[in-house]
């Protein structure tokens, strides 16, 4: 993943085996009208500095960052807008490269924190941007913060994503007899779907919106049932609909961002652009190369869509793609 990017082009999850991959978040609440941020004190370094920690084998980087911060604070967390990427070389020599999102902090994930302090973690603090300023230990967390200040002074900073999902790896035409909606995933697809549900629930996804072709259905599945939830299934967004003109990806899209809630549209890689451009019209956002650069999805790949919660016709607040390792 690149750095965070505005609308003109979307970020895109890249990996080298030279760096080690991090994440975390700008964790920050609202107290009696003012932004507080949430500081962590590290005993062992005698620092302080944004929760955050290494990736996990498997792990893609929106889903660390969401276990850090709350192995590191003990506050559940869904992601908004990425504010940077940090780069700092170890004592190995290897670089580092920490991603950072903007995390709310609810009042009920406040009170059910479970931190108390430990050996890693000596002491949690809110405090104003100002002073976060002035206690932050090392000049790449301050690059991280004057890039959160900027959604601050925009009067951006509370977002919710609309998330456009390629279907996981499915049987190709070639090998499947019956009708083209019916193509199952293959191994790897189903493994794929699986792997991306951590990933989908860090944004906060609660609505299921799926193309009714039994790629699309099967690849959100999983992330059904973590959820809870029933998906939405609709031939609006299929490929067939697509295919002979009967498509509605602008009602489809438009009741979504009118909900205000995070949602996920799972559908096929003809379609995607389509959905992207309907996303951008909806929120009066000038389409440029991004649309198509965040549309041109692999197999089970997804880009988060952020919007302004308080003002959507504002246009995209950010995008980010995300690559399944699968």
């Amino acid at each position: 993943m690149t750095s965070p990017q505005t609308k003109s082009s979307p970020t895109r999850a890249k990996w080298t085996d030279k760096a080690v991959y991090a994440a975390g978040a700008v964790v920050w609440r609202i107290v009696d009208g003012k932004l507080r941020i949430l500081l962590i004190h590290r005993g062992k370094y005698r620092d302080v500095t944004l929760p955050k920690g290494k990736v996990d084998p498997g792990e893609m980087l929106a889903e660390t960052a969401v276990r850090e911060v709350h192995e590191e604070t003990g506050i559940r967390v869904s992601l908004g807008v990425p504010v940077g990427v940090s780069r700092y070389h170890l004592p190995s020599n290897k670089q580092k490269v920490v991603h950072y999102w903007a995390a709310e902090a609810t009042e009920d994930a406040i009170r059910a924190s479970t931190f108390v302090p430990n050996r890693e973690i000596a002491a949690i603090e809110w405090v104003s941007v100002k002073k976060a300023r002035a206690r932050l230990s090392y000049p790449v967390d301050h690059e991280i913060l004057d890039f959160f200040s900027t959604l601050v002074d925009d009067g951006v900073l509370r977002t919710f994503p609309v998330i456009a999902l390629r279907h996981a790896k499915a049987l190709s035409r070639s090998e499947w007899d019956e009708a083209d909606a019916a193509r199952p995933l293959t191994e790897r697809g189903r493994r794929q779907a699986a792997s991306i549900v951590g990933p989908l629930r860090a944004f906060g996804v609660r609505r299921i919106v799926t193309s009714d072709a039994v790629r699309c259905v099967a690849t959100v599945a999983p992330l059904a049932k973590a959820l809870g939830r029933k998906p939405t299934l609709t031939a609006k967004i299929s490929q067939d609909a697509w295919e002979d003109g009967s498509d509605d990806l602008r009602s489809v899209v438009g009741k979504r961002v009118r909900s205000g809630k995070p949602a996920v549209l799972c559908s096929h890689g003809p379609v995607l652009p389509g959905l992207l451009t309907e996303i951008a019209l909806a929120t009066g956002t000038i389409r440029g190369s991004y649309v198509s650069s965040a549309a041109a999805l692999e197999p089970a790949a997804f880009s988060v869509v952020h919007l302004s919660a308080s003002n959507p016709g504002s246009g995209i607040i950010a995008i980010e793609t995300h690559i399944p390792k699968v």
